[in-house]
Parts: structure tokens; sequence; C-alpha cells
């Protein structure tokens, strides 16, 4: 694969890195960047070699602080925009991955920055994090599923607070909120996430796949749908694990 501008990726011992790559710029996401993480993330989807993925960001400053708004907010023709959307959506792609994702998080983690995070599977946070949902400031409303995937991940009323009134949260309250599984040291940062990223990759891929997948799947189910859900992967699972016996 090309080198890429904003975004850095590397494959070790079945881990897929994707590292933000724009530290002058705080890991701000551009339309490079969006670009370039759309291509990234299809590679990692793609790849038989990967099992895991850890998703970070460069410098010593932020993870990610939110989008560059002077690109982002020159608004393209509705047709322009619709065509993008389709061809590129990133969200999408991160979502849709059944892979399990890691973020390991440091410094500012804002908009889009907590937008990427709340796309992850698990997240891992440094003890100098902080989260915000800043785009009522700006007069807009978050535009990478944030409305949806915050209250998903904590309370609604939390969600609320940090959405309606753009209050940030320092990284122990955020493990208390349930946004973060873990806080580390900023040096142990990235070895936490591969300690993870590791354990998981011990066990058979498509049974990790289908795992995240009930979870994900059936989050937007009814509990009755959700263990038919449940029932049908393991049959699938059981199934094609027969097969290659």
């Amino acid at each position: 694969m090309d080198a890429f501008e904003t975004v850095i990726f590397e494959k070790r011992n079945g881990i897929g890195y994707i590292t933000l790559n724009r530290p002058q710029a705080l890991n701000v996401y551009n339309i490079r960047m969006r670009d370039e993480l759309y291509q990234v993330l299809a590679a990692l989807r793609d790849d038989p070699d990967i099992r895991v993925g850890i998703l970070s960001g460069a410098g010593e400053k932020a993870f990610c602080a939110g989008a560059d708004l002077t690109e982002f907010l020159t608004a393209p023709s509705p047709v322009i925009a619709r065509q993008v959307r389709w061809e590129r959506d990133v969200w999408g792609l991160f979502l849709g991955i059944t892979k399990p994702l890691i973020a390991a998080l440091h410094g500012y983690v804002l908009g889009s920055g907590i937008e990427m995070a709340l796309c992850c599977d698990i997240r891992v946070a440094s003890e100098d994090a902080r989260f915000g949902v800043p785009e009522m400031g700006l007069g807009i409303i978050p535009a990478a599923g944030g409305t949806q995937t915050l209250p998903r991940v904590v309370s609604r009323a939390q969600a609320m607070e940090m959405l309606l009134s753009g209050r940030w949260v320092e990284a122990e309250e955020a493990r208390r909120l349930k946004l973060v599984n873990h806080v580390v040291s900023r040096q142990d940062l990235l070895p936490t996430a591969e300690r993870i990223a590791s354990s998981i990759g011990v066990y058979n891929p498509l049974t990790i796949s289908y795992a995240k997948q009930a979870v994900t799947r059936g989050l937007d189910l009814s509990l009755e749908q959700g263990l038919e859900l449940e029932a049908r992967l393991g049959e699938t699972l059981a199934a094609s694990l027969w097969d290659r016996n």
C-alpha cells in the first residue's frame, strides 16, 4: 500500500496499527485523512493476517482534536456531497468491521476524535486524556454518529449533558462513565492496548468476529431477537468450523 500523508498503517504479529498522523495540527480530521482512513480501514478489514486493530494518534498532545471545519463546513453541492458520502463513508466502514478495534487515546479526544473512539470496541485512555463534544458551541451537531454512539456507551443523561453543554470529561471520570475501559499512564498506553489485542488474537478469528457481531447487531434488537441472532450466528459458526475439519 502506498505511503500516506495523514495516516500511518502498519502490521505486526496479527495486529493492524492505524495511527492518525497530523501531530502538528493535533491530528485534526481533514478531507485528506478521511480519504486515507477509508483506504486503510478497508485494508485492515480485508487482510486475513490482521486479527485486531489498534487506533492511536501521533504526537504528545492529542489523539484527535476534532474535524477541520475550514474544509468540512465549506459545503459542496448536494449531489457531490451524497456521492462522497456513498463512496467514502468512513464511519459506516468503521462500524462495519467485524474484527475487534481498540482505541488508544491520549490528550485531546474531541469531536470527530471521540466519534472515532466510539466506533471502536475497547477504549484505553492515558491519564492526560480529555473528552468532549464541542459542536454545540460551533452551531452544529455531531456529523459522524456522536448523537447515536455516545448514549449507547454512557447513560442517556450523561450523553445529553456532554452533547448539549459541551462539558469536557477527564480520563478518570470517563472510566467511571464507562466511556473508556482502562486509564493508564502515558507510557503504558500502547503496551496496554497491545496486551489486550494479543489476548484476543490467540482465539479463532472467525469466533471472535461472530461474537462481536452478536453484540453489535444485537444491541439494536429486543432481547428475544438478540437471542435469536446469537443462536443463528452460533449455528453458522459451528457449521463453518465443522466444514473446516
